[in-house]
């Protein structure tokens, strides 16, 4: 397993090592020794998988503290365009957004830690996603950023997304007040 560091500290991208042979592949999805020994100590207590269509956006998602959450996010069928937005107000990428590709065939994960808003677009039908969090989920401390925020401007490669009437919901960037 390698770590590859992202434009924006702390979140970085994790490349699995894949043992494939002729009957498919073998690979380790989490090892908190591996993990602890690249430098990310974390402790995960709860698995959440969505199936998503072609198109399907949802995001920008976050919980506040004391209920904030750390990620371990990948595809296990399909792909999709995985974004995240740093939301910690001291730091310097505050408001940034980063996007990566993860998908079933490279098998890469994102570690998101707290304080980033997260989402994802659905590039395939019967996308399979699963993350991995660091706390439980709270409904009361769950928040939500638009997905087409003109201060964020980011770019989905989408025009006509499917959203949930959650996410129409949202609050706007400017309105953001960051508890992190």
């Amino acid at each position: 397993m390698q770590i590859e560091e992202t434009p924006i500290k702390d979140l970085v991208i994790v490349k699995p090592k894949v043992f494939p042979d002729d009957r498919g592949f073998f690979y380790e999805t989490f090892n908190a020794k591996t993990f602890k020994e690249l430098g990310l100590d974390v402790k995960f207590v709860q698995d959440n998988i969505s199936l998503s269509q072609k198109g399907v956006l949802r995001g920008i998602h976050f919980q506040k503290p004391p209920y904030a959450q750390g990620k371990l996010v990948q595809v296990l069928k399909g792909a999709v365009l995985d974004i995240t937005v740093d939301l910690r107000k001291y730091s310097p990428s505050y408001g940034q957004y980063f996007s990566y590709v993860l998908s079933e065939e490279n098998k890469t994960q994102l570690y998101v830690p707290e304080g980033f808003g997260h989402g994802f677009v659905t590039l395939e039908d019967e996308t399979l996603f699963s993350y991995k969090c660091t706390n439980f989920y709270n409904k009361e401390s769950e928040g939500g950023i638009f997905w087409n925020d003109k201060d964020l401007n980011i770019d989905w490669q989408i025009e006509n997304p499917i959203i949930s009437e959650k996410d129409q919901m949202a609050q706007s960037f400017a309105d953001f007040e960051s508890p992190f």
